[in-house]
């Protein structure tokens, strides 16, 4: 810089001398962050179509009885892959199904194994819990409250086989399609989601976005997420649609033609959405969402440039106490038919002398971008509760809760719920292949897991134990 040029600063009044000083210093504080050049993860994403072209059962309520009877829209997987083969890629796929169970899971994870580098703790399916998808094998076996026809059964398994094929289409075309590019951060609120037990309780109406965009700035991918149940729509009409989620991809894509948009579920398991009972409700859901990212994305994002880190842990959430079978036996006469159905599915294991599980295994994930960005991904139905407590426990402005990962079992609850009881408490475990409800020890243990797999920059408190290398 020319003498000329900063001499008009040595001539001013000292008042003024001061303030021009201090402002070119603020100025000269953010310029690292004006000039600093972006970086570039390896990113990739893609989008399969999953709708299948033949009837079959759908899952989610327990009243239907019959086949699909058409489609309002199609669903799909979406899989967005983060990081090189050196790095060991990080994979995450959305699923507009009710369910994505453990074995699917383990299955695609062997498979992507064996064809590319992704590791078992780096790989996440999330379920958009749609109660409009199909019914897959082996998952919520006590739902309908009676056996499932043949014929129906044969289109089940005919879909899970597919669907298990199109998973992995969709996880091979995001690491094939792997380019540089920009990833970047912020956070909205969306507040159609309540609270929908009768003692009532918290919501969570944070709503994360993860956007990529290629070195011309256009946008790759979008990832958000919304804490409430994919339940816009009820048991009628008997059609295929992707819920609230499938409608909030539908026109985030609309709006971005070429982007691949993700959306998963938070701690939603004790939420529903306020507006509901058809697919305009849906629409009218999916557009709240869309509408909040489109005007996150008018703001300056946070953008990240810290190594993405994985982590994973499988824990025992304990049931508790197992009933006996003279209580199964009393059970079996009861005149609701899923109760009834319920306690003779489990009289026949006694029957074949099968060992009755007292514990669940539960898998626990987070990623985190360096000290930007942490994000967490719980199994099964977690409720509100476990959401805000990880808010207060971690730096909330650079938190990420996610559920309905990786298998949902059932319904996860804090300890304030299983003190209360009711459906998300006690009830709900019937409709699946569980012998009885959790422990009141599942909240203390899903945060047990948590805090040894977030690292501790994110902690709020110092005391807050690091993370440890756990897979």
């Amino acid at each position: 810089m020319s003498m000329k040029a900063v001499w008009p600063v040595f001539s001013m009044t000292p008042p003024l001398r001061r303030s021009v000083v201090v402002a070119l210093l603020l100025v000269l504080q953010t310029l690292p962050a004006w000039a600093a050049k972006p970086t570039y993860y390896s990113v990739g994403a893609a989008s399969v179509d999953i709708t299948p072209d033949y009837p079959v059962r759908l899952c989610g309520y327990g009243v239907r009885q019959n086949e699909s009877q058409g489609i309002d829209q199609h669903i799909f997987a979406q899989a967005l892959a983060i990081g090189t083969d050196k790095e060991g890629p990080a994979l995450v796929l959305t699923v507009d199904n009710i369910i994505v169970p453990t074995y699917m899971r383990d299955d695609l994870v062997a498979r992507l194994a064996k064809k590319t580098r992704v590791r078992n703790d780096h790989f996440t399916v999330c379920s958009t819990h749609t109660h409009c998808a199909p019914m897959l094998k082996d998952v919520c076996t006590c739902l309908y409250g009676s056996d499932i026809p043949a014929e129906h059964q044969e289109h089940i398994n005919r879909y899970t086989r597919e669907l298990a094929d199109k998973l992995e289409q969709a996880a091979l075309t995001a690491l094939k399609n792997r380019k540089p590019a920009t990833l970047s951060r912020g956070q909205t609120t969306v507040g159609f989601a309540w609270n929908r037990r009768p003692q009532s309780g918290p919501v969570d109406h944070d709503l994360p976005v993860l956007v990529a965009r290629d070195k011309s700035g256009k946008i790759v991918a979008i990832w958000t997420s919304y804490a409430c149940h994919c339940t816009s729509i009820g048991n009628e009409p008997n059609h295929i649609c992707g819920d609230w989620a499938g409608f909030a991809r539908e026109y985030l894509q609309r709006d971005h033609p070429g982007a691949v948009a993700l959306v998963s579920i938070g701690c939603g398991g004790d939420s529903d959405p306020q507006r509901r009972g058809n697919i305009d409700a849906a629409k009218e859901n999916g557009n709240e969402i869309s509408t909040a990212v489109k005007t996150l994305l008018q703001q300056p994002l946070q953008a990240l440039s810290g190594k993405l880190e994985c982590r994973s842990k499988q824990i025992m959430l304990p049931y508790d106490k197992l009933p006996t079978r003279e209580e199964w036996n009393e059970r079996a006469k009861s005149p609701d038919h899923w109760v009834a159905y319920h306690a003779k599915k489990f009289i026949g294991k006694l029957d074949r002398g099968e060992k009755i599980p007292v514990a669940l295994p539960f898998l626990v994930q987070t990623w985190n971008f360096g000290d930007q960005l942490a994000m967490i991904f719980l199994a099964g139905e977690p409720v509100a509760d476990f959401a805000l407590r990880f808010r207060k426990e971690y730096d909330a402005s650079r938190l990420w809760v996610g559920a309905y990962a990786n298998d949902v079992p059932t319904y996860v609850p804090s300890k304030r719920i299983w003190d209360e009881g009711g459906y998300e408490g006690a009830g709900a475990f019937i409709y699946a292949d569980h012998p009885a409800p959790f422990s009141g020890a599942t909240e203390e243990l899903v945060l047990s897991a948590v805090h040894q797999l977030v690292p501790r920059q994110f902690a709020v408190s110092p005391s807050q134990s690091p993370a440890s290398p756990v897979k």
